[in-house]
């Protein structure tokens, strides 16, 4: 065999030599080209896949970026492709209008309706609000259609005249009228459904005018928000967190993007709604009985074979556990108890100004007066927040068994390790007009900051008011009663609703993107969870084709598998030839040697012989 070697004119440390070059290192050598050529094919491959997919992300977060920033701009009412809905709010105190709109749907069964709020040439909201609600129209049901009136011109303005035969009009009315007896409730209902379709063109009918429940409401809000932040889209970025939600009784698994969960506390109630899992367990009968009535399942998808958009949501309201509500129970207790002390004991205690009866749930030295059956009890502030929390403990109403529910009310257990809240209203007011604290919420960070507040001096309060250190919302409403809500909010989430004080999900908020979200945008998302079918039909009628990008994709993929397995078998047929050609050679070389020692054996017989 040959043996390669060369040197070279340099030191004799210099000397390069390679080994004999055989047929088996041949093979070795085509076998590590090979399988550098098949690792860099590979890790090109995986490369491009991680780039794409990282591209992929990069581009869903832009998206979402410029469609948050969209939604800020004026609409553009030449678009003639956009579609229109109107929803009334007809609450306790007035009644507003918002109007929104939507492009055309994608065709894609799993996704919604991109529903925005209509904002005007100066890219603000177009929302109109009445005064005073439409329950004042009781006792004269037929003038409600004249009270509607300046809200349906207000937006058939903005709304393009063609697009007003096709616009939905919803009329949802709330609290105001679900006070009222049915009769009464029927009367101003019906004036709108015979009188609206007469001076307005709106797709209206006797389905859109309907006085909706307080879990109707509260479900609505809940889908509102989820919606805002992008939990219902089908798919599921890296950054959001997601739950496996078992759905059917085929126990079919979905993963889809977390939900979150509201709260709301106003002046006068509570309302929470959060998102339970399918399959639950009861601690008894009764609990089951009750829990029926304070869950909604619903589908938002507009395939009803389709369950990726199926949710099941507990909500229910508390009605006399808003802020103000529980200030006014609170004040009843005391006046109450101070008077029964007084009588049994012969006390003064309250009577007069110079013996007030010292409160701790109001500011330190704020002097107040509580006035209750022609009485008047006079309280001295104390500022003592623990104390606060104590007193206000019996308020909440627990019941008396082991899970000690709000006002003995059931509700689900919630995943604390997977699960998040919001919380709006007197929630985001706590934590922000004073303290400056909205947003990620911090238990024990809160009740410093609480603490902190409650113990100061009015007079120090007020000149830290004078001197601009709150908020502009705050008041001298809020600097009175900071103290009882702060201890009123704090006692409802983790007494109430036993939320861990390490939580770190729960967030306090007035605005979702900047936006302030209503309950009539998951109306009406609701309402027109069908229209989508239209669009999908019209799609499927026209010819099949799909992008470029996907097709190449999906056929990347498929070639490139391919292309393993080629180069895979190619590599074992070489393999196999290369065993064949050796053992050729070896048969070959052992015949060589035979018939040299043949031949050797041949001419040395002659010589033998003679």
């Amino acid at each position: 065999m040959a043996r390669i070697s060369f040197s070279c004119l340099f030191p004799g440390s210099w000397h390069c030599s390679l080994p004999s070059v055989t047929q088996f290192s041949r093979q070795r050598v085509a076998l590590l080209i090979i399988f550098l050529a098949v690792f860099i094919l590979v890790f090109a491959t995986v490369a491009d896949l991680q780039l794409w997919s990282s591209k992929a992300f990069r581009d869903r977060q832009f998206k979402r970026y410029l469609d948050q920033i969209e939604d800020l701009e004026a609409t553009d009412i030449k678009d003639a492709k956009l579609n229109y809905g109107v929803v009334i709010d007809c609450g306790s105190s007035g009644s507003r209008v918002f109007v929104y709109f939507w492009p055309p749907h994608n065709g894609n069964p799993h996704d919604l309706l991109d529903i925005k709020q209509m904002r005007d040439r100066g890219s603000k909201p177009v929302v109109k609000k009445i005064k005073p609600g439409i329950s004042t129209m009781a006792l004269t049901p037929e003038k409600t259609s004249d009270y509607m009136n300046p809200l349906l011109s207000f937006a058939a303005s903005y709304i393009p005249k063609n697009k007003h035969k096709e616009t939905p009009l919803y009329i949802l009315c709330t609290a105001g009228m679900r006070i009222l007896p049915e009769s009464q409730q029927t009367a101003i209902l019906q004036d709108l459904v015979k009188d609206v379709p007469q001076e307005f063109d709106f797709l209206f009918s006797e389905a859109h005018a309907e006085v909706i429940s307080g879990k109707q409401e509260g479900v609505y809000a809940w889908i509102s928000i989820n919606f805002v932040l992008g939990r219902f889209d089908h798919v599921v970025d890296e950054e959001d967190a997601v739950v496996a939600v078992t759905i059917g009784t085929q126990e079919e698994s979905i993963i889809r993007k977390r939900t979150v969960g509201v709260i709301d506390m106003g002046g006068g109630s509570l309302q929470i709604a959060y998102e339970v899992p399918t399959s639950m367990t009861y601690p008894s009968v009764e609990h089951e009985e009750v829990a029926k009535s304070m869950l909604a399942e619903f589908n938002l998808g507009c395939d009803l074979q389709h369950t990726d958009h199926v949710y099941r949501v507990y909500v229910t309201t508390f009605m006399g556990f808003g802020g103000n509500f529980a200030r006014q129970r609170y004040e009843d207790m005391v006046f109450n108890e101070t008077i029964t002390k007084n009588r049994i004991h012969g006390q003064q205690i309250g009577v007069h100004p110079k013996s007030p009866l010292q409160d701790p749930c109001l500011p330190q030295g704020l002097t107040d007066q509580v006035h209750r059956q022609d009485q008047d009890l006079h309280v001295l502030g104390k500022g003592n927040w623990d104390s606060c929390r104590q007193q206000l403990e019996p308020l909440l109403l627990k019941s008396n068994d082991t899970q000690a529910y709000l006002n003995g009310v059931y509700q689900p257990s919630i995943d604390f390790s997977n699960s998040e809240f919001y919380g709006f209203s007197e929630f985001f007011y706590c934590t922000e007009d004073v303290l400056r604290m909205g947003g990620i919420y911090d238990s024990p960070k809160f009740a410093k900051a609480a603490k902190e507040y409650c113990s100061m001096a009015w007079t120090t309060l007020q000149e830290r008011f004078n001197n601009g250190l709150y908020s502009s919302h705050a008041d001298q409403h809020r600097l009175k009663y900071q103290c009882f809500k702060s201890a009123w909010m704090y006692s409802i989430l983790h007494n109430g609703f036993h939320f861990p004080h390490d939580y770190p999900n729960f967030k306090t908020a007035q605005l979702v993107y900047d936006k302030e979200v209503q309950w009539t945008l998951g109306a009406i998302l609701y309402k027109t969870r069908f229209l989508p079918l239209r669009d999908i039909r019209q799609e499927s009628s026209r010819p099949a084709h799909v992008s470029w990008f996907r097709i190449s994709f999906v056929y990347n993929h498929y070639l490139f598998f391919v292309c393993i397995l080629v180069v895979l078998l190619s590599i074992v047929l070489y393999i196999l030839r290369l065993r064949r050609i050796h053992r050729r050679q070896a048969r070959a070389s052992a015949l060589d040697l035979l018939l040299m020692e043949e031949g050797g054996r041949a001419m040395m017989e002659p010589g033998i012989s003679t």
